[in-house]
C-alpha cells in the first residue's frame, strides 16, 4: 500500500492531518496545472483553494479507479470552466493587443531569437484565448500539460475517440486563429509599406 493510499484512508476516517498531508503532496502541481487553465496565478490559486475543499467534503466519493491526483484535477478543472463560465468576457483581439502592448515589428529591426521565440509564444497563448472552450481546454490538456488520451477522456468525462476528434478539431482552429492573426498584423497601416 502506497503512502498515498495511507493517507487517504486516514483522510477519510476524519484525519485532517493526513489530508493536509494529501494537499502537500499534490498543491504545487495541481498549482501549476490550474496557471495553465486559467491563465493567471491569482485565479488557479483560488481554483486550486477550492478544489481542495471540495475534495476534502468528497472525499469519500473517490472511487480510486484513477490515481488520486487525476480526480483531484478533474475537480479543480470543473471548478476553472465554472469561475470561467461565471466570469465569462469576450476580448477581442484588437483589446487584448492594446492591452498587452503588442506590436508589429518593424522588420528593419535586429531582434534576437530568443526574443521571437518568446513573440510566438505569446502568440499561440494569445490564439489559444480566442479559441472555443472546448478547444482550449482539450489544447491545454494535451499540448501544455502532455495529459495522456486517457487522462482527457477521463477527465472531461468523454470517450478517447472523442478526446482525437476534438483535439484534431481544435488544433485546425488554433491553426486557422494563428493564420487569421498574422494576416491582421500585416494588414496593420505602417507595417509593411512604404512611407
Amino acid at each position: 500500500m502506497s503512502e498515498e493510499t495511507q493517507l487517504i484512508d486516514l483522510a477519510v476516517q476524519g484525519d485532517r492531518s493526513a489530508f493536509t498531508a494529501l494537499v502537500e503532496m499534490n498543491q504545487e502541481r495541481l498549482f501549476a496545472s490550474m496557471i495553465q487553465v486559467t491563465g493567471s496565478p491569482d485565479e488557479a490559486e483560488e481554483v486550486v483553494q477550492e478544489a481542495f475543499i471540495r475534495a476534502f467534503i468528497k472525499l469519500d466519493t473517490f472511487q480510486r479507479n484513477s490515481q488520486f491526483f487525476t480526480w483531484l484535477y478533474r475537480i479543480a478543472f470543473n471548478s476553472a470552466l465554472t469561475r470561467k463560465r461565471r466570469n465569462r468576457v469576450r476580448v477581442s483581439l484588437d483589446h487584448w493587443r492594446e492591452s498587452n502592448g503588442l506590436e508589429v515589428a518593424d522588420p528593419a529591426d535586429a531582434v534576437d531569437e530568443p526574443m521571437l521565440r518568446q513573440e510566438r509564444v505569446n502568440r499561440v497563448r494569445a490564439a489559444i484565448q480566442i479559441l472555443s472552450e472546448d478547444h482550449r481546454t482539450i489544447l491545454v490538456l494535451r499540448e501544455m500539460q502532455e495529459r495522456s488520451y486517457e487522462d482527457i477522456a477521463e477527465i472531461l468525462e468523454i470517450s478517447i475517440g472523442t478526446v482525437r476528434s476534438r483535439l484534431s478539431r481544435a488544433r485546425n482552429q488554433l491553426k486557422v486563429t494563428l493564420e487569421a492573426m498574422e494576416n491582421e498584423e500585416e494588414a496593420m497601416p505602417g507595417s509593411d509599406s512604404p512611407s
